[in-house]
């Protein structure tokens, strides 16, 4: 049973200041303060709270007026839907005191904290006050505001937000605190491991012949669609395969090796490689996220798949399409000059560096004993050649994957513009995606139209948007949700090969 709590109230509007918000009172019922950083987050977390109360301090709105203004940002395309939301729920002043009830069974209102006009105030104002002392602080303020909910209404109050310095500055004043849990994974103890699953010799002649096993599946533990195992007898052989559906196994489709336009050939180098190059080869997955730390050839294998499929006249795709959040480790270094990709090119360095790999500028060595005056005329040759008839500087020569990107087979995509886009037959790469909120990256899927494939590449252990982490990123979201659904498949690679000391530092600093 549930009861309002107001105390009496004037009727004539001039007396809104004593107006106190109606708030469901019952042991089970809690009150939910949310920080401005709640709302930029999911705009609809407001009903997110099934039957609870939900406050919003007055100094949310105002900080959300402050960044309604970005036009650009995902920050202010989300405040100025919460600010939509709300004129919708408050229709004139005294429904923002009064508080309205949600579809969800709860309430929500605009908190006031008329405290602060008090030069001494409540105790527990007091406390705050020797603890936060600078109340000029928007982030205090919205502490200060969650302190007078808690000592004015019965129900238990709780600060969410999701800056955790805020977390723990509300707990200092002995004020509950938790971060926004709504998008979050559950958390698993399983390891990152692909499965293994035992069978004979003769089940395993009879799949590499035919390329096609059925397995039972087990009930406590099944295999989602697209998931990758490996086979193995009692005698150590071993095979990889991929789950269909229905317990059906299948052998993986990959070429002995791999190759982009003019470069060199890529090979597999470890079973998760493998795995990998099998779902980015796949037309039949149009969604494709990979966990990796440092060097394990996550960038690489990418990129050399999505060449790989894009020659001309006979290629899958169109194009190459790159992105990444913009999110520095660090010191800024300021705003950058010159056009979107020379903006974008210090943050999509690796993917530079990936090319000149696959699509190296020095050709390959001469021979040992080779002569060096063909070498030295060879030289002469080429540097006649680039000299201008009319004397003029010579031309600064290109490298060989400067051409892709000037032909537009490889674009630089910005996240801040893809809002409205509609990407057709592309080759999409994500880069760094544990960066991004799970709102950001469904805004990046949904702009891939048929015949173009996503792939969501990142290390969910290396984290520096201060807004999301290990279980709330965008990536680890994605993943989560589109797990076992026929167009989307995952890799996890756990094995280093950039080299030995790359693969030392990220397994022990």
């Amino acid at each position: 049973m549930s009861y309002a709590y107001s105390e009496p109230r004037m009727e004539h509007p001039s007396a809104s200041s004593t107006v106190r918000p109606n708030l469901n009172v019952t042991g089970l019922v809690k009150t939910y303060v949310l920080d401005t950083n709640v709302l930029l987050h999911d705009p609809r977390s407001i009903f997110r709270f099934e039957d609870n109360n939900l406050a919003i301090p007055v100094e949310v709105l105002e900080e959300l007026d402050g960044i309604k203004g970005e036009q650009s940002t995902e920050r202010g395309r989300n405040a100025r839907r919460v600010h939509r939301i709300l004129q919708e729920l408050f229709p004139d002043h005294r429904s923002m005191l009064e508080g309205v009830r949600l579809e969800t069974g709860g309430t929500l209102c605009i908190i006031i904290n008329r405290n602060l006009e008090s030069t001494l105030g409540s105790p527990a104002l007091q406390r705050l006050r020797s603890v936060l002392p600078d109340l000029t602080k928007r982030d205090n303020r919205i502490i200060a505001a969650a302190v007078f909910v808690k000592e004015t209404f019965p129900p238990p109050t709780i600060l969410v937000t999701k800056d955790v310095n805020v977390q723990l500055k509300a707990r200092a004043v002995g004020l509950l605190s938790e971060d926004y849990l709504n998008d979050k994974v559950p958390e698993t103890s399983e390891e990152h491991d692909y499965r293994r699953l035992t069978v004979t010799v003769y089940e395993m002649q009879r799949f590499a012949s035919e390329g096609e096993y059925r397995v039972r599946l087990d009930a406590k533990k099944p295999l989602q669609i697209n998931e990758y195992v490996l086979l193995q007898t009692q005698e150590g052989k071993t095979m990889p395969a991929r789950h269909f559906g229905e317990g059906m196994l299948r052998k993986l489709r990959i070429p002995e090796y791999l190759k982009a336009p003019g470069g060199i050939p890529i090979r597999a180098r470890n079973l998760e490689q493998q795995f990998f190059i099998d779902a980015l080869l796949d037309d039949s997955i149009s969604l494709v996220t990979c966990f990796g730390k440092a060097g394990t050839g996550k960038t690489l294998l990418s990129t050399v798949c999505a060449l790989h499929q894009i020659k001309e006249d006979t290629g899958r795709y169109d194009g190459l399409s790159i992105t990444r959040p913009v999110i520095a480790v660090g010191k800024e270094i300021g705003f950058l000059p010159g056009t979107m990709e020379e903006k974008m090119k210090p943050w999509l360095q690796p993917y530079y560096d990936a090319l000149e790999v696959l699509i190296p500028s020095k050709p390959p060595r001469d021979p040992q004993f080779a002569g060096k005056k063909a070498a030295l005329k060879r030289k002469k040759t080429e540097t006649a050649a680039a000299l201008p008839a009319n004397g003029a500087a010579p031309a600064v020569p290109i490298k060989p994957y400067e051409r892709l990107l000037k032909t537009g087979l490889v674009e630089i995509e910005a996240l801040c513009f893809i809002r409205g886009r509609s990407i057709a037959r592309r080759f999409f790469i994500l880069d760094e995606a544990q960066q991004l909120t799970p709102h950001e990256v469904k805004t990046v899927i949904t702009r891939i139209s048929e015949g173009s494939k996503i792939v969501l590449i990142g290390d969910p252990a290396q984290i520096d948007n201060p807004y999301v982490d290990s279980r709330s990123n965008g990536l680890v979201y994605c993943y989560n949700r589109m797990r076992g659904q026929t167009l989307a498949a995952h890799v996890h690679l756990t094995k280093g090969e950039r080299s030995k000391l790359a693969e030392l530092a990220a397994d022990l600093l």
